[in-house]
């Protein structure tokens, strides 16, 4: 059990509210960027004329230039104002995203894709660095579970309302969509999000170059940077799969398949806030071991399942978001408590590039293992996908208890003073 928080202490004041709806407006943009392509799928290959290894490169070319993004900038991250880094890169995501709409050929469109990365891979860490700057870890698990229900957004809303845009006119619609958004929360940035420049009173004489090499040198932080890797490597390496092995095995028509997403989507808003609670209240790395367990034990059910009705399918598709989202929320809390303030950007661009990096590894592994005689053929060895994917959550419960132990050795941090809370309503919703 962690110490115990008043609660004036615990409560979220109106500012911290509007940065909290901000950042995870600007996470809804980026993540539907990203997941929008794999639906979009067939009618950019019938309109560009793309094989699928073409199609695999544009989806891998964001993945890619984003996490070496990360890595580039980790070391410039905590030498300016932290909003200011937010908008110059979330203008260059909104570009980007321009470029595609405007491609009319695969090298127009995989050069427009590594732009977009190279922008929207680092909005992560910054925001993610910004949330660990204003708030305290006994308030952080809240703040994060609100920031990453993008992911459930963007399944509920973002892929329906895309794919009805693409019907409608065509592929280019959604990412005029998602131009047309992120512009608007990057104008409510500017108006609304005050300078984030506390870390900058720490005095850092070391270049840029040297301040990254610092940080991947640092022992505990090596710790929270495999955390997070195993984390995505557990995740990525079924998700590219969960569309095909549902059709293939599992005998969901194509008709359905938007209702899976639908339901996991609509789980996610709901199970995200309540996570959020409990990691802020119980003690994180145990709440993480039981929903690993959790998701373990769901997993090897599910990648060994006969074909069954739809809500049986549904069923355990909410019950692997339960065990997703019950370990991505405290997990992240923690990592996040790891570095020293004016670490806090690098850290977080590093940690937001390995979990992309790792989560292209776990892709690219999931396709070796994985096997499809035909087309029409169900998958093969995706059990061993469960297996492995189990195995990387029972080393993740080592490494998060590590981090748990380094995190709650560090002195006490001091937190910048908040207006005092002015919503009761919206306060007790987060």
């Amino acid at each position: 059990m962690q110490p115990t928080i008043s609660a004036s202490e615990s409560k979220f004041t109106s500012y911290q509210i509007s940065v909290i709806v901000l950042l995870a407006l600007t996470q809804f943009s980026v993540v539907l960027d990203f997941m929008v392509m794999s639906p979009l799928g067939e009618m950019l290959m019938k309109s560009m004329d793309l094989k699928p290894k073409q199609f695999g490169i544009v989806v891998a070319a964001y993945a890619i230039s984003a996490g070496f993004s990360g890595l580039l900038t980790a070391g410039f991250a905590d030498r300016f104002d932290r909003k200011k880094l937010l908008q110059f890169f979330y203008i260059g995501f909104i570009l980007g995203t321009l470029c595609c709409a405007l491609a009319t050929n695969y090298e127009m469109l995989v050069a427009a894709r590594i732009v977009t990365g190279i922008f929207g891979g680092v909005i992560g860490g910054i925001s993610m660095a910004i949330a660990t700057d204003l708030f305290p870890i006994h308030q952080r698990g809240r703040v994060i579970g609100f920031m990453q229900m993008g992911f459930g957004a963007s399944q509920v809303l973002g892929i329906p309302i895309s794919l009805y845009l693409a019907n409608v006119w065509d592929w280019e619609a959604p990412f005029y969509l998602i131009v047309g958004f992120a512009t608007l929360v990057w104008t409510l940035i500017l108006i609304i999000m005050k300078p984030v420049t506390k870390h900058l009173e720490e005095k850092n004489e070391r270049n840029a170059f040297k301040h990254l090499w610092t940080t991947l040198k640092n022992k505990n932080y090596r710790v929270g940077f495999f955390a997070t890797a195993l984390l995505s490597l557990g995740g990525f390496m079924m998700m590219p799969w969960g569309s095909a092995y549902a059709v293939n095995n599992l005998n969901v028509s194509v008709e359905e398949l938007p209702w899976l997403f639908m339901v996991a989507g609509v789980s996610t808003l709901i199970i995200m806030p309540i996570v959020g609670k409990l990691s802020d209240r119980f003690d994180k790395a145990n709440l993480f071991a039981i929903a690993s367990i959790w998701m373990i034990a769901v997993v090897l059910i599910y990648t060994n399942l006969p074909p069954i009705p739809l809500w049986g399918i549904m069923i355990f598709n909410v019950s692997m978001m339960i065990g997703i989202m019950s370990r991505m929320v405290p997990s992240m809390a923690l990592v996040s408590g790891l570095p020293q303030m004016h670490d806090r950007g690098a850290f977080m661009s590093i940690n937001s590039s390995l979990q992309q990096l790792a989560g292209g590894i776990a892709a690219g592994i999931g396709g070796l293992i994985v096997v499809q005689k035909t087309e029409l053929s169900p998958l093969e060895n995706f059990n061993i996908v469960g297996i492995v994917t189990s195995a990387f959550c029972l080393i993740g419960i080592w490494a998060i208890y590590r981090v748990s132990k380094f995190v709650k050795a560090k002195p006490a941090e001091i937190y910048p003073k908040q207006e005092q809370p002015s919503s009761e309503i919206l306060d007790e919703i987060i």
